[in-house]
């Protein structure tokens, strides 16, 4: 059973453009801890985590000092979620290019939709 989002108010850097839907799939998931199944290191309440589906999370972390942009599948093990070998971390420097880049990847997507 997939885990319950709890509804959170959107922060300046949530509002935008993007439609309420778009919107919806960015925003932090903060979940009560009965309903959550917890993933490894979850216990940090300053990691944001933004559910993508299908056990997917982007996560903003801190590994080896370095502030990261973590987007990874999770797995489920003994009723747990953990972070899993698919995904990827980039640096904030690498987040910040695909951000730049972000318009073209949407057009190339138009195109082939």
């Amino acid at each position: 059973m997939a885990p319950k989002k709890e509804k959170r108010k959107l922060s300046k850097s949530d509002s935008g453009s993007s439609s309420s839907e778009e919107v919806e799939d960015r925003k932090p998931v903060k979940e009560s801890s009965s309903s959550k199944k917890k993933a490894k290191n979850d216990d940090d309440d300053d990691e944001p985590s933004w559910h993508l589906g299908n056990k997917r999370f982007a996560k903003v972390r801190s590994f080896r000092g370095k502030l990261m942009i973590d987007i990874r599948e999770f797995y489920e093990n003994d009723g747990d979620l953990k972070p899993g070998k698919k995904g990827i971390a980039l640096a904030v420097s690498q987040w910040k290019k695909l951000c730049e880049i972000m318009p073209e990847i949407e057009d190339a997507v138009k195109e082939r939709a």
